[in-house]
């Protein structure tokens, strides 16, 4: 042990020796910056929240669908979206959130998932990827989506930041207005207005900390008959599975287990892009 004590000691003499004799010390290596710790306070708030420190996390959803203008509830609705963030190596650089999101009718009285609808068939909304990048730009927060497949693939550029402020001591909303209109792989066109309102807590002043509430104004699909209807989900994040609504979880299991892990990295991303357009990308 003393032996090996001594030659640690020398080790670490020997470069303020070598200085000693005329030779120049070693440059010491730059500090390496971590992106998120760099990141601005409201920017890392944002994206923790969101999409999680590291490991995948969930934000599941319930909610209805609501005839315009009468206000009758025509459906319930359910879903979730698993997510994983990646920060970049380069501080400032914009950060890539990677999603799957899933969400399905269900009847307004029973909440059964709803398979069919007068005689056709009930197709969930699915996405089976989006990728999303944000960055600070002006004192909002942008977010760029990237989805569909083959010559379907498109860019979403934002227009409008996402909004934030502070509400009282402990709680700090983020306010995303989104107006779409673009086109479908069918040859449609997907045109709607939809709102999200995310209420962050801080941790240990509530049971929930990471809550939303999205609102929607567009078209039905055309196996409920068209029209325009009123969209209304209240959201809120969980850590793993277990913590899904029963009614959920058994759906996502059994018709919907792809989504319960987000893509792992760009490279499925961009595979997934070379499948063919099928249903459900922008419903």
């Amino acid at each position: 042990m003393a032996k090996a004590l001594a030659s640690v000691a020398i080790l670490s003499l020997s470069a303020p020796a070598l200085a000693g004799t005329g030779t120049a010390a070693a440059p010491a290596a730059p500090a390496t910056v971590n992106a998120r710790d760099a990141a601005p306070p409201e920017l890392r708030l944002w994206v923790d929240a969101r999409a999680g420190t590291g490991q995948p996390v969930h934000w599941v959803a319930e909610g209805g669908v609501y005839e315009y203008p009468s206000g009758r509830k025509l459906f319930g609705m359910i879903g979730f979206d698993s997510s994983r963030v990646f920060w970049p190596a380069k501080a400032g650089d914009p950060v890539i959130h990677l999603t799957r999101k899933t969400f399905t009718y269900t009847d307004p009285v029973t909440g059964e998932v709803l398979r069919e609808y007068n005689g056709k068939p009930v197709s969930p909304i699915a996405y089976p990827y989006q990728m999303i990048t944000y960055r600070l730009e002006n004192g909002e927060i942008m977010a760029d989506v990237e989805q569909g497949t083959g010559k379907a693939v498109q860019m979403i550029k934002a227009r409008d930041g996402v909004r934030y402020r502070q509400l009282g001591r402990d709680t700090v909303a983020f306010t995303a207005s989104i107006f779409l209109d673009f086109p479908l792989p069918s040859g449609a066109r997907y045109d709607a207005w939809e709102n999200y309102d995310f209420f962050i807590h801080r941790t240990g002043t509530v049971d929930e900390p990471h809550q939303m509430s999205w609102q929607r104004f567009g078209a039905l699909p055309a196996w409920a008959g068209g029209g325009k209807a009123i969209y209304h989900l209240v959201s809120w994040r969980v850590e793993s599975e277990a913590e899904f609504p029963a009614r959920t979880l058994e759906w996502a299991r059994t018709s919907m287990p792809m989504w319960l892990k987000p893509p792992a990295d760009v490279a499925e991303v961009r595979r997934l892009q070379q499948d063919a357009a099928g249903e459900g990308w922008a419903k």
